[in-house]
Order: structure tokens, then C-alpha cells, then sequence
């Protein structure tokens, strides 16, 4: 599961704030200046703070977010470049960027070596 579908499956789990609120901190993730450890951390904060009314919602959404994070962002290290831009949805905008300084960007956003 890349990041895009993870932040669609929270969103459908409840229309509740902390739930649609959730899913936007990670989708926002993409666009700003942390790396994937930083997001990992961040969203962790949120959920320890945030309270879902219902214990099954909250365990859905935790579930579908341990998933990704303990196969995606744990599992960074041995991934192809490639393969950090797709799961972390961040293809078009690698694609996009106007020069190599602005590609650096995404090498270290997602931890990786050029």
C-alpha cells in the first residue's frame, strides 16, 4: 500500500475531524520540508494525542498506519529510489521538479544516497 491509498482508507474508516485530520497530516507530509522518519514520528504524536471516539475506528486507522509504517518507512533502507517515490506517492512531483537541487530534495526527504 503506497501513501495515497493508505490516507483514502483512513478517510474512509470515519467522517470524524481527528480521523479526516489524520489522513491530511500525512498527505501534507509530500509537500513539506521532514523526511519520512520525521513523518513517521509526527503521525505517532498525533494519534497518542488525538482522541477517536470509537475504539474500533481507532484501531483500524492505527492498524492500516502500522502496516504502512512498519513496511514502508522501516523498510526504507533497502528500497530502490524508485521504489521510495512510488510507495511515498511522490513520483509526479519528483517528475516536475524544475532541476537536480530541487530533485535533491526528494533524496533526502526520503533518505536515500545519489
Amino acid at each position: 500500500m503506497n501513501i495515497d491509498e493508505l490516507t483514502n482508507k483512513i478517510r474512509k474508516v470515519s467522517s470524524k475531524k481527528n480521523v479526516q485530520d489524520l489522513a491530511e497530516l500525512i498527505q501534507q507530509w509530500k509537500t513539506d520540508e521532514t523526511n519520512a522518519i520525521e513523518l513517521k514520528e509526527n503521525v505517532e504524536r498525533y494519534l497518542g494525542n488525538a482522541w477517536i471516539d470509537k475504539k474500533a475506528d481507532f484501531e483500524k486507522v492505527y492498524g492500516m498506519w502500522s502496516d504502512f509504517r512498519d513496511s514502508v518507512i522501516y523498510g526504507i533502507g533497502g528500497m530502490t529510489m524508485n521504489e521510495r517515490l512510488y510507495l511515498f506517492g511522490l513520483f509526479d512531483l519528483y517528475d516536475k521538479a524544475p532541476n537536480n537541487a530541487e530533485q535533491e530534495k526528494f533524496y533526502a526527504k526520503l533518505m536515500a544516497k545519489k
